[in-house]
Formats: C-alpha cells, structure tokens, sequence
C-alpha cells in the first residue's frame, strides 16, 4: 500500500508542483491550502507524513503541529518554509517537527526525506526501549543502563554517570530530536554556558565509543539539539 502525504501549502503553484511530484513518485497526496482544514482532514485522511508550511491562511503551521502531536505523538512531521532564521527551525524542532527544509528546495531531497523519515518511523516499534533488566539493544550494540556499560562490536566500556545519562537519553529518544536544553537541565540541572561546554566534551566521546559501530550515527541540530540514528 502506498504511503499517504498530508500536504499543507498555501501557495497554489508551488502546492501543484510539489503535489504532483509527489504522486508521480508513487505516493497517495491530500492538499490543504488553508489552516482551518488542516485537522479536520488529519483525522479523515490518515496520512503516514505530514508536509507542513508555517506561514498559512487562518492557522500557522506550528500551531497545527501541536495540535496533531496531541493526537500523534509518532508521525513523522517535516516543515517547508520560507523562514530560514535559527530561530524558526528551533521552535520548528520544539512544537513537534522532525525535519525542516527551507523553500526553495528540490523534489529530489525532499523525497529523500520523507523516504528516510518514513523507513526509521516504520521500524521504531520495540526499538531503542530497554528491557526489564535495564538493557538496549541497538544496531550491534547493547548499552546496559542499570551497570552503566556499554558493549559495542569492538569492545566493552564502563561509562561515568553522565555518560550513561546522556546515552540512555539518547536511545529513549531514537531517531527523533533530544534537545539540548533538556539534556543540560535533567542531567546538568542548569543550562549555562559552562554546563553547555561539559555537555560537548560528553557527547564528543560518546561519538568516539560508538565510531565501533558505523550504522550508528549520533546528528547534531545546531542550535537545537540531537538525533541518535541507527
């Protein structure tokens, strides 16, 4: 079965374009050119990703977002837009979305995006959630949270509290975004610039452990926060 898009672009030549380029792929598409249709179709349509524009008629598309993450807290949701400032990919990232590309943009790597956001969401069921004993299994890797020790297809390593803090952070929250502002405020309890320094050195040589295993990838949002990806 085809995955289903929902679109939502007010512009009525970009909404053609980037519609029809969807469906030529091979994907099923509802268009929606205005804010206030934008639920009521969600709930009808049963779309497998949202396409999101910010800047709409009647509702902008944040406040769509939060409102679809009240329903949906797993779909994958990526924002097009023509604001490109720091600022408004942050709060993109912060009301729900997974991914943000900024206008204008090619068929070719939106395509891929939604390709890559709908192959890891098809496959996060039972992924990345630990056992009773406290143990993740991720890609060829298995991090034990209870003992603090993480075995990768190279060797075996005994993490301090943060590292094992930070990891488990991590795979709690695979393939979506971690943000850094939380990473610092639940295992820093403070964000200030000196904790935002620590929190680099940490995740520098969490990177290094996992370079063991090259199917696992840690990403960072600049401004925003990080993806564990696997």
């Amino acid at each position: 079965m085809n995955s289903k898009i929902l679109y939502v672009e007010d512009e009525p030549f970009i909404a053609q374009i980037v519609s029809e380029g969807l469906i030529s792929s091979g994907y099923m598409v509802k268009t929606v050119t205005d804010g206030n249709f934008v639920m009521k179709e969600f709930k009808q349509f049963r779309p497998d990703i949202c396409i999101m524009d910010i800047m709409l008629p009647s509702v902008d598309g944040y406040s769509l977002t939060t409102e679809i993450r009240k329903i949906d807290a797993h779909i994958p949701i990526i924002f097009v837009s023509a604001k490109s400032m720091t600022e408004d990919v942050v709060r993109g990232f912060k009301t729900g979305g997974n991914d943000y590309l900024k206008k204008p943009f090619s068929m070719d790597e939106l395509l891929v995006r939604i390709e890559s956001l709908l192959s890891r969401f098809n496959n996060l069921s039972g992924i990345g959630s630990k056992d009773e004993n406290g143990m993740y299994e991720f890609a060829n890797c298995q991090f034990d949270a209870a003992h603090q020790q993480l075995i990768t297809p190279l060797s075996t390593y005994l993490l301090s509290y943060k590292e094992a803090a930070l990891l488990e952070l991590l795979l709690d929250r695979k393939n979506e975004v971690l943000e850094r502002q939380e990473v610092l405020l639940k295992i820093w309890k403070e964000d200030t610039y000196y904790n935002t320094r620590s929190l680099d050195v940490f995740m520098a040589h969490l990177r290094k452990l996992l370079r063991d295993d090259p199917a696992v990838q840690i990403l960072s949002l600049r401004g925003v926060g990080y993806k564990l990806f696997c």
